[in-house]
């Protein structure tokens, strides 16, 4: 399996990175080795003085395809999920300061939460999901896939143009603002509507 990720599909958050608009989804990729294994703690790496937690509503794929069309895109989801795309912001904003990829600042061992997923059927409209990331009981990052700048089926029938998306093959869809540094004994629970469905201590 295979995590596809996606960056800058929350206007909010561009702004808060000062980044740009971008015109395309940007994608990027973390292996499987990035996921934090179930009732673990996250290690903050040596490697970083400021890791963030950018919380995401997930998509595990559930058959093969390749070049998707939107309109069949709701074929090939059943479930939705809610995980962290932890990030090493010091180590990426040096290597995009020199034109270098991300890996080492997003796809790190670890860094990957991937919490429980629920039937998509449970929701009534996967184009607006609310969720939200609680850190030490205080929600510090909220959003609805309604605020996504590219949707759910969307972001399927563009991925598949690049990637064969496989069975088990999970997608990170964006983050909202509210990305923060997170510190040792930190807890983070992420929330589903009003679903609990990860908690995760930081060490």
């Amino acid at each position: 399996m295979k995590i596809i990720c996606v960056g800058r599909n929350y206007t909010e958050h561009i702004a808060e990175l000062k980044n740009d608009k971008p015109t395309h989804p940007v994608l990027f990729l973390k292996p499987d080795t990035s996921i934090l294994l179930k009732k673990q703690p996250f290690f903050i790496p040596e490697f970083s003085e400021e890791v963030h937690h950018e919380v995401e509503v997930l998509v595990k794929i559930n058959k093969i395809g390749k070049h998707i069309d939107r309109k069949f895109a709701h074929k090939y989801y059943d479930e939705i999920g809610l995980g962290i795309d932890f990030t090493a912001r010091d180590l990426q904003s040096d290597l995009k300061s020199k034109g270098l990829p991300w890996e080492k600042a997003k796809a790190f061992d670890g860094a990957a939460v991937v919490g429980n997923f629920l039937p998509k059927s449970t929701f009534k409209d996967v184009d607006a999901i609310s969720f939200r990331l609680e850190k030490n009981a205080t929600t510090v990052q909220e959003g609805s896939t309604s605020m996504m700048l590219w949707k759910i089926d969307e972001l399927i029938e563009y991925i598949s143009k690049y990637f064969t998306l496989k069975i088990g093959d999970i997608i990170f869809t964006g983050t909202p603002a509210g990305v923060a540094k997170v510190h040792p004994d930190d807890v983070l629970v992420g929330y589903l509507e009003n679903t609990e469905v990860f908690s995760i201590k930081v060490k």
